[in-house]
């Protein structure tokens, strides 16, 4: 038996996917990251976006009664980014044309290399193809390309994401057939 949950996430959960994802974000990315970057991606980059819950496409991990990690898959345009993100896209996908988004994974550092982010994978790929989707894309932070690359994502466009600091956060698409 799992000492982990999985379960889809509710409105109820928010303050605690904040908190999880500020902590993610400052723990995790600090390597990979400057400060003044991570400062701006949150909020924007990295943050709730509501449309994952709603469409009842987004997972949370508890061991006991801590959240330790969070993530989804969407059957809508956007790749990344939360619901203040600029230029959002929620219109939604063709199963038959568009490859399903993998969207906005974050592990607690104290629960980092436990096989979370694999498990939120699987869970978003199975739902996934149970909709229909063939394909996956996602926009990999620096430090969770490692993860998609075990697997079995390949890289597809770097881009430099631009924060409302002033700054910009590289990202790397990256996709899969399923």
């Amino acid at each position: 038996m799992s000492p982990f949950e999985l379960r889809l996430a509710t409105f109820k959960d928010v303050p605690g996917i904040e908190s999880l994802i500020a902590a993610s974000v400052n723990g995790l990315q600090a390597g990979d990251y400057s400060e003044e970057q991570r400062a701006g991606a949150l909020g924007s980059v990295f943050g709730v976006d509501r449309s994952l819950l709603r469409d009842g496409t987004y997972f949370v991990i508890f061991s006991g009664s801590v959240m330790v990690a969070c993530g989804g898959w969407s059957r809508r345009r956007t790749l990344f980014g939360s619901d203040n993100v600029v230029g959002k896209d929620d219109a939604f996908l063709d199963p038959a044309v568009d490859a399903a988004r993998i969207r906005a994974f974050f592990v607690h550092p104290d629960w980092a290399r436990r096989g979370l982010g694999r498990q939120l994978l699987e869970a978003g790929e199975q739902a996934a193809r149970a909709a229909g989707f063939t394909r996956l894309e996602l926009g990999a932070t620096l430090t969770g390309i490692p993860l998609y690359e075990r697997y079995g994502f390949q890289p597809m466009e770097r881009s430099e994401v631009p924060l409302p600091n002033g700054g910009t956060l590289p990202i790397l698409k990256m996709g899969k057939a399923i």
